[in-house]
């Protein structure tokens, strides 16, 4: 293998990059990405970027003389338009075509928008650029209205409270993030923007973004000076349409997170089936592009001795004064156990049932042996009843 590209400026694509060098990796290594940046970091930008506290030049994640050491091939500030598999060639935005023996799709994902035209005042949260946009505009007397309660928007909420700013955050659920976290803790997360005085408003559909703020279906106009659109993303396959990849909901890849021979995805554009829980996913969180970004590495330069990628999935949000962290994969949990701490106190450990197994676990203020040990039983597939054994009720 002469030239590896991998495609995608991001934290999967990085890893991806130095993985391969650190493997021994000696060809040429074309690094493209869309934005002028060198890779930086995405989960300070609704955080520590939004509220202040750091300035651009703390994000990049490596810095410039250890991108040198990498000897890589820097294509910035140019999109990947198409590729050609048989020709194993990726188009460029700027007319250029490179070759690859080898190919990382770490394309990662753009967000969704709302209909309706909010000028300068609509934003999204995505780039740095956007955070540094959406920063400008926030402070004492300003009025924010976040679109959407999902962690992004919940995070932004609670910096844009802690900068002195009037926020109206609106979620089309009854219970914010339910799905995710189950109904007892997304109504706690409600709980926590309402003390810090969010108007936290549940089971509304937004309709438009306007010049005066958000509309919403049944016609009532939320007055905000800025908008923050926080409703989901799209992953980033439309430059691979006609490729003859499998698109879908990301680019469809196997356990190895390979999507055809020699071209592998990773990071929050990539669909792969993970074996540790027997089914699909994409995961949009940090840790999981570094940790796929490294595997589809490793396999790509050593396609006889491929593993599978079957990682716990971890994340993290940092909302006012508490931090959650989450291993396993909650979506589709049949049941939670809180079994240490109290909801109401904001400290506890919650525990997630899928079928007869543990399938994951989320803490909010608890020390990190507790949540080792749980993840453990994620790690492991621990069935259900040993354990949280006798903190299950008798006869069930």
């Amino acid at each position: 293998m002469k030239h590896v590209v991998v495609v995608g400026g991001s934290a999967a694509g990085l890893a991806a990059a130095e993985t391969l060098r650190r493997e021994g990796y000696e060809g040429t290594l074309t690094l493209i990405g869309d934005e002028p940046y060198h890779p930086y970091d995405r989960p300070p930008l609704s955080k520590q970027i939004l509220g202040g506290q750091w300035e651009p030049d703390r994000v990049p994640l490596r810095a410039p003389a250890d991108l040198d050491a990498l000897g890589l091939e820097l294509r910035l500030g140019v999109a990947a338009t198409g590729l050609d598999l048989a020709g194993r060639t990726v188009a460029l935005a700027d007319g250029a075509r490179v070759p690859y023996d080898g190919l990382v799709i770490a394309t990662g994902v753009r967000p969704r928008r709302l209909p309706g035209d909010g000028g300068e005042r609509a934003h999204v949260l995505r780039t740095l650029d956007d955070a540094l946009a959406l920063r400008d505009r926030l402070g004492p007397g300003r009025r924010l209205a976040v679109v959407g309660a999902g962690f992004l928007g919940a995070e932004a909420a609670a910096v844009a409270r802690g900068l002195g700013a009037e926020v109206t955050l609106l979620e089309p659920a009854p219970v914010p993030l339910a799905p995710a976290v189950g109904e007892r803790v997304g109504r706690m997360l409600s709980q926590a923007h309402h003390d810090h005085g969010v108007d936290l408003r549940t089971g509304v559909a937004v309709a438009e973004v306007t010049d005066g703020g958000v509309r919403l279906t049944d016609g009532t106009l939320v007055e905000a000076d800025e908008v923050l659109v926080a409703i989901g993303s799209v992953p980033n396959t439309g430059w691979l349409e006609g490729s003859g990849l499998t698109l879908g909901d990301g680019l469809e890849c196997d356990e190895y997170s390979a999507a055809a021979p020699d071209v592998y995805g990773a990071g929050d554009v990539a669909r792969w089936h993970n074996p540790l829980f027997g089914t699909a996913m994409r995961i949009e969180h940090r840790t999981n592009a570094t940790e796929q970004g490294m595997a589809v590495a490793r396999n790509l330069l050593r396609p006889d001795e491929r593993r599978p990628f079957a990682p716990v999935p971890y994340f993290w949000s940092d909302q006012y004064d508490f931090r959650i962290q989450a291993h396993g994969y909650l979506r589709g949990h049949e049941e939670v156990a809180v079994v240490e701490g109290e909801l109401a106190e904001r400290k506890f450990l919650a525990v997630y049932r899928s079928g007869d197994r543990v399938a994951g676990v989320l803490a909010v203020g608890m020390p990190p042996k507790a949540v080792r040990t749980w993840r453990q039983a994620v790690a492991t597939r621990a069935a259900w009843r040993d354990a949280v054994g006798e903190l299950l009720p008798e006869g069930a």
